[in-house]
Parts: C-alpha cells; sequence; structure tokens
C-alpha cells in the first residue's frame, strides 16, 4: 500500500514537472494579449477631470465593483481619453483624465427612420448605433400606427440612453444624436449632401448604386411597416431624393433599416 501510494506521489510531482513550463509559456502569453478596456460616455466634464453619475455611476460601483486606480476608456465631447479612477460612490465616480487614445472616424450618415413598433425600433436604433450612425431623426409618417405617433415623443429619452448604451458597447467615441419625432414634411429638406429614400416600387437603382463615389454626407430614409405611400413617393422626389432599392424581397422594417445602414457604412468608410 505505501509503495502503491509514493509510486502515485512520484507520477504526480513528474506530471507537475512537466506542467509548469507550459503554464509558464501561457501566463507570459496572456501578458502579451491586450487587454481592451470597458469604454465609458462621461456625464460630466471639467478640465483634466470626468465623472459618471446616477446610473451609469451605479452600475460601475456596485455591479462593477470599481476600485481607485482602476483605469478605464473615457470619452468626453467626441474624444477618448485614458481614465483613472480617482472616488468612487453609487452616486458618482469620478476619473483623472490622461493621455488622448485614437478614435475611429465614422461617416456622416442621418438615418431618417419612420416609426414602427416600439420593441423592434429600439433594436433597430441599438443596431444602427453600433454600426456607426451619425444621427436618428424618427419621422411620423402616414403609414405611422397614430398610437405610436402620439406616445413617440415620451419614447425619445429611451431612445437616447438605448443609443448611448450601445455607443460605448461598440466602443465609440460619441453616442449618435436622436432627435425628436418631426413629420415627413419637416424633414425632407434635412442637409446633405446627397439624400437616398429606400422605395419598394424601385426596380433600377440598388442602394449601394445610390451611394457609390459620395464622399460627403448622406441622409438615409427607411420606411414604416407597410413603405411610403404615393404622396410621400413624390414628395421625396420633387426634394431631390433618390429612390433605391434593397432588392427583390420585402423585409420588415427594422430589418431594412440595418441592412440599409450595413451597405451604406461598408460603401462609404
Amino acid at each position: 500500500m505505501v509503495e502503491a501510494l509514493c509510486g502515485r506521489q512520484r507520477a504526480l510531482s513528474e506530471a507537475k514537472g512537466e506542467l509548469e513550463p507550459a503554464a509558464e509559456i501561457l501566463s507570459e502569453a496572456k501578458e502579451l494579449v491586450p487587454v481592451t478596456r470597458r469604454r465609458w460616455i462621461a456625464d460630466e466634464i471639467s478640465g483634466s477631470r470626468a465623472a459618471l453619475v446616477g446610473t451609469q455611476a451605479e452600475h460601475l460601483a456596485r455591479v462593477l465593483r470599481a476600485r481607485i486606480g482602476q483605469e478605464f476608456d473615457i470619452a468626453t465631447e467626441g474624444r477618448v481619453r485614458r481614465g483613472r479612477i480617482i472616488s468612487v460612490t453609487s452616486e458618482k465616480v469620478e476619473f483623472e483624465l490622461g493621455e488622448e487614445l485614437p478614435a475611429v472616424a465614422l461617416p456622416d450618415i442621418t438615418l431618417l427612420l419612420a416609426i414602427f413598433k416600439f420593441d423592434r425600433m429600439e433594436w433597430a436604433i441599438e443596431k444602427a448605433t453600433e454600426l456607426g450612425i451619425a444621427r436618428i431623426l424618427p419621422l411620423i409618417a402616414e403609414r405611422t400606427d397614430s398610437h405610436l405617433a402620439s406616445a413617440a415623443v415620451k419614447r425619445v429619452e429611451r431612445w437616447r440612453r438605448i443609443a448611448r448604451e450601445a455607443a460605448e458597447q461598440s466602443r465609440r467615441a460619441a453616442p449618435p444624436e436622436v432627435a425628436a419625432p418631426v413629420r415627413l414634411q419637416e424633414a425632407l429638406a434635412v442637409p446633405a449632401d446627397r439624400r437616398v429614400v429606400l422605395s419598394e416600387g424601385e426596380e433600377q437603382v440598388s442602394l449601394k448604386a445610390a451611394v457609390v463615389g459620395l464622399k460627403g454626407t448622406l441622409a438615409l430614409a427607411v420606411g414604416s411597416e407597410g413603405g411610403w405611400i404615393g404622396e410621400e413617393e413624390r414628395a421625396f422626389r420633387e426634394h431631390g431624393w433618390i429612390a433605391a432599392s434593397l432588392g427583390p424581397t420585402i423585409l420588415r422594417a427594422e430589418t431594412a433599416a440595418i441592412a440599409a445602414v450595413s451597405i451604406v457604412i461598408s460603401e462609404l468608410r
């Protein structure tokens, strides 16, 4: 029995000896892998200090158990800087800002999004933000449900919060602007170097062809469930919008929005 136990101990010792070099290699390799710091968009900024307050501070302090000295990427006014925590409470987390970090330049695209069912619209806003849209303008179109249209104004702050969280998750330097809802007629003259509207009736011009060669700003309009009515299509044409197609299939509003943004971002980068 004693000999058997001694044999097992020797075997375990030899195995440990063989594994130790591999463990050291893995440890060294881990140190070489760059760590991606979480990014936060500051609520307050003053000189070389920034702070998170409210729900952001509470999440960082209570859920992530932030400690003084920890470093994060802090986005302030479109710039990204390294931030070191200097004080932590559940109401406020303060940072000392350090070196500026490179920020990715995104195309200047305004997404005009006709209002549709809120759960699916929120998903579209989140994904459009992740993809890199610059601003979102919710539209009240003729086929927008009247109950959704009346409730949309109260949803704007929620949409802005969703966009902000998506911007932090996707490591943007700033969230997209989310405007208050307007009727289509008020948005037809939105400033842009090129304006494109998705149209189910368009058969000749693809969205990719409509934006090819563009070097400036773009406005992209996506209709609500059921698409634009004929009068709206005419209004777009009269204001110089280019009608474009996503292809022969009919997509849900949120699918069309995300597919369209993906195409134009890919073309304009």
